[in-house]
């Protein structure tokens, strides 16, 4: 399925996006029950809709140097734990929006990723859990990064966190075979990252139980799961799109 979220009769409501349709889901209807819900109100035609994030996440937690690839590009070992920084919720903005150069910064990137969206509160979780279970659904991600910010800072906070830095998919699909697949990223049609999960230092069941015993994860809340190499810089009138095999394309301008 395709959940996402729309501005709909001066309210926001989820949806399920379906043939170019969306049938709006009943004001009782959030992301803990949508998967067994029919209770529709209404429809509309996807060109009418006036689309807002899918979520709204108490927290965005990225992976750095899942991908070892991308840990040497930029100089750095491969982490032998994963390498977890939070992300602003303020810098995210939807497909189409557009990408930001702030003044501060001389040298903006793009990093494409998969992010995965927690359905189901947890803490602690063990190998005996069943990972499926607390996951919603996955987004196409663009983590944008001031890079130089990022060396000067050392930590990433600052670098990772302007307005309009975390570009996501207008919609959470919910069924994805995620273990192998295709992330790539252009910049005006030329391929800059291309890369496979399945190279993941880390893999997605792994991150979800490592990550719940460090902090609890909350029903909406996004893990960005790491970038492949190839990142490179961003400059005003740019188009970059993220592109994940069975999910879709992130397209963003860049403007200064």
């Amino acid at each position: 399925m395709k959940i996402c979220r729309i501005f709909y009769k001066n309210k926001s409501s989820y949806g399920l996006l379906k043939d170019n349709s969306i049938f709006i889901y009943s004001e009782s209807v959030g992301l803990e029950n949508i998967s067994e819900s029919t209770d529709f109100s209404g429809s509309i035609n996807e060109s009418e809709a006036i689309f807002l994030p899918p979520v709204i996440p108490s927290k965005i937690i990225c992976v750095g140097r899942n991908y070892a690839e991308h840990a040497a590009e930029l100089g750095n070992e491969v982490p032998q734990e994963p390498l977890l920084f939070l992300k602003a919720t303020s810098s995210i903005i939807i497909n189409g929006e557009n990408i930001i150069i702030p003044k501060q910064s001389g040298q903006v990137e793009h990093e494409g990723e998969l992010a995965v969206v927690i359905g189901k509160k947890c803490k602690n979780l063990s190998e005996n859990d069943t990972i499926h279970d607390y996951i919603f659904g996955f987004l196409c991600l663009n983590d944008v990064t001031a890079r130089d910010l990022q060396r000067k800072d050392i930590q990433f906070t600052r670098a990772k966190s302007f307005d309009t830095f975390c570009p996501i998919s207008n919609f959470i699909e919910t069924d994805l075979d995620f273990s192998d697949i295709r992330l790539t990223t252009k910049v005006n049609s030329m391929v800059k990252q291309n890369g496979r999960t399945s190279q993941m230092v880390f893999p997605i069941p792994f991150l979800i139980k490592y990550i719940s015993n460090q902090m609890t994860l909350n029903v909406g809340d996004i893990i960005a799961t790491g970038t492949p190499s190839g990142v490179s810089k961003l400059n005003a009138g740019d188009l970059v799109e993220v592109e994940i095999e069975n999910l879709g394309i992130l397209s963003n301008n860049v403007i200064s």
